[in-house]
Formats: C-alpha cells, sequence, structure tokens
C-alpha cells in the first residue's frame, strides 16, 4: 500500500499486538489478501499472500505496501502519482483494477488484479483491505464468475471478512446487528428483516430496516412479537427458522391459503414494503439456531437467484457465531451483576444525613470485581463508613470482597474501638482466615455531636483520600490517618485522624478506578477529581455524584469504580 511520504527501510515497523488476530480473520478468504494502517504500512497478511509474493511474514509486516510491491509493467518502481490504489487509499473508497504488477521476493514480476476497500478494526482504529489474484489464476478454467450472482469474487471476499471483523469486534447484541444491517444494506438489498429466537423460544421480529436514500429507516410497527415456528411448514421462513435451508421467496410465495400464522405475517411483510424479490437464510450457531436474515428488493431492479444464496447463508453463519458469542456474554453479565447487586449492601437511613451509592463494574471483565462500598449503623448510635478494594476485578475478587467487608461489620459492631483498632484486627484476620492477597480500605465513624455538628474519624490502610467539598466549593483531601494496604503482614501501628465536616459539605469515598488512567500519574486523576467535584458542589446529591462519574472517569478505564458520598445538613 501507500503512505503518505517515503520512509527508510519501507517505514518498517513492530508487528502490531492484534495481528494473529487479523492474520485468522484473513486466512477465511480464499485469495491473497492483507491489512494497512492509516500510514499504509501493512498489519497482517494471509498464507496466501506468502504463497502469491513468496515472501515471509517477517518480511511483510510493517512496511509500507506501496513502496514494498508496486511497480510498473516493466518491473520499475510505480510513482506514487500514477498508483490508481494509492488514489483509492487516500480517498477512503472501494476501488478495482483487472492489471497491476507486483514483485516477489525472488525479483520476478507479478501480474495481478486487486480490489481494495475500508476495512473497520472496531474502536478508533482504521484500516484498508487489499485482495489481489494473480492474473494467470483468472483463465477459464478457473472457478467462473457467475453473471447472476450479487458480487464479483473479490467483493464478495472482502464483505465476508468484514463480516467476521465487525460482528465479532462486538459483544453487544444490538451493535451487532446494527453492523450487519449496515453491511448488507445497501450493498446487497435495500430492505433487511431479522427475526430471532429468544431463549424461550419465542419468534421476535427484531429489525426491519430499508434504505431510502441516503438514510437507513426502521419500521417499528412491522417488528414484534411473531407466531410460533410450525414443525411442519415448508414455506421458505419457516424452513430457515428450524434451521433447515436457505430459499428464495416473492409475493407471490405467500399468497394462497396460509398455514401457519408467520405465513400470514409475511404475506403482511410483503404487501407493506413492496419487497418483489427475497432471499432467507438461517442464522445459526454451532449449538443452535438463532433466527433468520431476510434480504429483500423493492426499489432495486432485479431478483435474487440461486447462485446468490451461498454469499447469504455464508453472512448469516458468521452473524450466527458473533450473536451466540454475544449473547453468551449478556448471559453471563446478567448473572454477574445480579450476584453483584446481592453482594453489595443498601444504605441504612440516618437522621439528618444525605447519601448515594455507586457502583460501575470494569467493562471487560465479568461484570464483578472486587471494589465495595459499606455503611451501617453502630450500636452506640454513630453510622460507620467503608469503601475498598480488594486486588482484581472477577469473581474471586468479588468473593474476597464479600469476606472482607462481612469481616469488618462483625469487628466494628463487638469491639466497639476506634476505626484503626478494627482495621488492625481485620488485617490480621485477612492474613489467617481468607484468599485475599492485599486490599486497600477506608473505615470511618460518623456522629453527631451535643452541638449539633458532624464528627468525623477515620484510619487509611493504602486507600486514596477521602474528598470534603464544602457548600462554597472548596475542595480538600483528607490526607491524615494514613498507613499500609491490609495483607502485607508488617503489622505495623495504624492511626486514626478526625475532622469536623463544615455545615452543608459533601464526603467523597471511592476507589482507584474513579482516578487512575494509563499514562497518567495519580496526582493528575486526584486533580482531576478536585476540580469536578469543587464545581458541583451546589448539585443535588444524585445528580452531583452521577456528574462526577460522567466528568472524572478516564474514558480508558479498565477497573470497576465504588463510590460513597453524603452530605451533612446546612444550619437553620
Amino acid at each position: 500500500m501507500e503512505g503518505p511520504e517515503h520512509t527508510g527501510n519501507h517505514g518498517k515497523r513492530p508487528l502490531a499486538p492484534h495481528a494473529a488476530g487479523l492474520t485468522e480473520t484473513l486466512e477465511a478468504i480464499g485469495t491473497g489478501a492483507y491489512l494497512v494502517d492509516e500510514q499504509g504500512r501493512i498489519l497482517a497478511v494471509n498464507s496466501r499472500t506468502e504463497q502469491f509474493l513468496d515472501r515471509p511474514t517477517e518480511d511483510l509486516f510493517g512496511h509500507d505496501a506501496h513502496d514494498l510491491l508496486h511497480r510498473d509493467a516493466h518491473g520499475h518502481p510505480l510513482p506514487r502519482t500514477q498508483c490508481r490504489m494509492r488514489q483509492a487509499f487516500h480517498a477512503g473508497r472501494t476501488a478495482q483494477a483487472d492489471e497491476d504488477y507486483f514483485v516477489r521476493g525472488d525479483g520476478a514480476l507479478l501480474p495481478i488484479s486487486w480490489l481494495i476497500t475500508p476495512f473497520d478494526l472496531g474502536g478508533h482504529e482504521h484500516s484498508t483491505l487489499v485482495l489481489f489474484q494473480p492474473r494467470h489464476l483468472r483463465g477459464p478454467d478457473s472457478c467462473p464468475q457467475s453473471a447472476t450472482t450479487l458480487l464479483p469474487e473479490l467483493e464478495r471476499l472482502a464483505l465476508l471478512a468484514a463480516t467476521t471483523t465487525q460482528l465479532t469486534s462486538t459483544l453487544d447484541v444490538e451493535e451487532a446487528l446494527r453492523r450487519l444491517v449496515a453491511l448488507v444494506v445497501p450493498r446487497l438489498a435495500d430492505w433487511a428483516i431479522i427475526d430471532l429466537i429468544t431463549e424461550r423460544d419465542e419468534v421476535w421480529r427484531t429489525v426491519v430496516a430499508e434504505m431510502d436514500g441516503e438514510d437507513l429507516v426502521h419500521h417499528e410497527e412491522l417488528q414484534g412479537p411473531m407466531p410460533p415456528v410450525p414443525g411442519e411448514s415448508p414455506m421458505p421462513l419457516s424452513r430457515a427458522l428450524r434451521g433447515v435451508a436457505s430459499a428464495l421467496a416473492g409475493p407471490q410465495t405467500y399468497q394462497g391459503p396460509p398455514d401457519s400464522g408467520i405465513a400470514v405475517e409475511q404475506r403482511r411483510l410483503f404487501d407493506a414494503t413492496g419487497i418483489h424479490s427475497a432471499a432467507i437464510a438461517p442464522i445459526r450457531s454451532t449449538r443452535a439456531v438463532l433466527g433468520a436474515l431476510t434480504l429483500g428488493r423493492a426499489k432495486q431492479p432485479g431478483d435474487f437467484g440461486t447462485p446468490d444464496l451461498p454469499l447469504i447463508e455464508d453472512i448469516a453463519r458468521r452473524a450466527g457465531l458473533a450473536l451466540d458469542n454475544a449473547r453468551l456474554y449478556q448471559r453471563q453479565r446478567k448473572v454477574a451483576e445480579t450476584m453483584q447487586n446481592h453482594l453489595l449492601p443498601q444504605m441504612p437511613r440516618v437522621p439528618g444525613l444525605q447519601m448515594t451509592v455507586r457502583y460501575l463494574p470494569a467493562p471487560d471483565a465479568s461484570q464483578v470485581g472486587g471494589d465495595w462500598y459499606d455503611a451501617f449503623s453502630l450500636g452506640d448510635g454513630a453510622t460507620a463508613l467503608a469503601i475498598g478494594d480488594v486486588v482484581g476485578h472477577d469473581l474471586e475478587a468479588a468473593a474476597g470482597m464479600a469476606q472482607v467487608r462481612n469481616m469488618l461489620r462483625a469487628y466494628a459492631w463487638a469491639l466497639k474501638q476506634p476505626p484503626s483498632q478494627i482495621v488492625e484486627r481485620l488485617d490480621e484476620a485477612v492474613l489467617h482466615i481468607t484468599d485475599v492477597a492485599m486490599a486497600t480500605m477506608i473505615l470511618a465513624r460518623l456522629e453527631e455531636t451535643h452541638d449539633d455538628q458532624w464528627k468525623l474519624s477515620w484510619t487509611n490502610a493504602g486507600h486514596p483520600p477521602p474528598l470534603l467539598i464544602s457548600h462554597d466549593g472548596l475542595a480538600d483531601y483528607l490526607t491524615e490517618g494514613h498507613g499500609i494496604l491490609l495483607g502485607t503482614g508488617s503489622h505495623k501501628p495504624r492511626t486514626d485522624a478526625s475532622a469536623l465536616l463544615p455545615p452543608g459539605s459533601t464526603l467523597l469515598l471511592y476507589t482507584d478506578g474513579l482516578i487512575e488512567e494509563p499514562g497518567h500519574t495519580l496526582d493528575e486523576g486526584l486533580h482531576r477529581l478536585r476540580q469536578h467535584a469543587a464545581a458541583l458542589a451546589h448539585r443535588p446529591l444524585a445528580s452531583f455524584t452521577d456528574q462526577l462519574l460522567r466528568r472524572v472517569r478516564p474514558l480508558a478505564n479498565d477497573d470497576d469504580v465504588a463510590l460513597l458520598a453524603l452530605r451533612v445538613p446546612t444550619r437553620t
């Protein structure tokens, strides 16, 4: 490919960390294929590329593809201004050519045909896919291309590669369906209909979308629950939903007496959309039939033919694998989220105090983790407050968190001692009767004094310091009472600190997921938290907490976050 300017050593750079996954995707393509980044450097190649070019992968990765490969008909380096592939690359558009030349590793000139198309890797990373084929393989004896198929061979392979990459790079079912529709409409049809079978074996018409000019329009009036799948019906959609086969259909298919409720809904669909030709394929995973994909043509000319079905089947099969993965992830997420909600306690009602809590799971974990909060009433009328973080964000960390929290409650109720001494006893217990390796926490005691003030006493075991924000927006960290984290076995004595909370002030306890960000110092995160907390001091407590999470939590955060905020009353 072609970058914006020539670089030494062909612009070579280290192999991208995700190259193995990209290579696996390209292996499914039955011709030479490679991906380049935004500078035109090779990210991944398949084995056909190595074979056609007689070059091992290490001689391709990281190189500027234009400088390395492109030649004119005489074997000379091709000027960038004359390269049609380069023009399409910089314009970000799909293009193809039947006559061009690459140079092989042995110096021989290889006549090729090629197709180039933008390729979405997910997230903010963009790349370009190049498919090529030696021209001597395109003779009359080599897999002739039917004039009736939907796409030329190279475009078909590019579409299948994009389908695999885009659908498998998300674990959200709705996003996967959105991407699927965008891949096939209007490229293959101007209507896309997706019927899914739910976990309770009910059929739901999830998507009915039409490309109207430049806009994709969703027809919610045609979506919704569908009748059950008939066991013996020979009609196309019924067979697809049983996973039997793909088929062609048109308005005439459903004009006779209906054999099931699904046939009635299909007649309604054809009448409402004006589709004159449709291709219907089952969406299957390795475990079950998940639904059916219907592509329809209303305004687009021409009818689908039997040679079109293998491509649509292949797209539906890849969609099935991606949807199955997304469903499994969401099922695990729901179970874990329910578990986390049971592990984290409800807040007590304390007269005069406002209190709110938030928990946000790690985005790439099982939705549970080691971050926790707690608040409970003590026997003498004071309120205990706690925030903590057991190392890890998985089920093991969540189990350790539950152990630490429950032991803390028992010690705090029974010992009737200052926070430092309670945490010392807890630290000793963590070492001997739990599997927790390390943990941080703050334990605080909040009580109302005889002159109607609120006194906070606390000890800190290696945790980020509490933040106290006055009603007027003065924000200060409470750095006293700091000691070593739990689980070290050091047995160093811990200290307590205390402070009076000004009327109308807000106390914030939080875990490090709120402030830590890769590539930035902890001081930067603490400054960001202080700045936004001060600006939000006038907000109601629930709004204060939600806005703080939205503004402060780093986008690159890969940890869970627990947050406990309380506000003492203003003096009347």
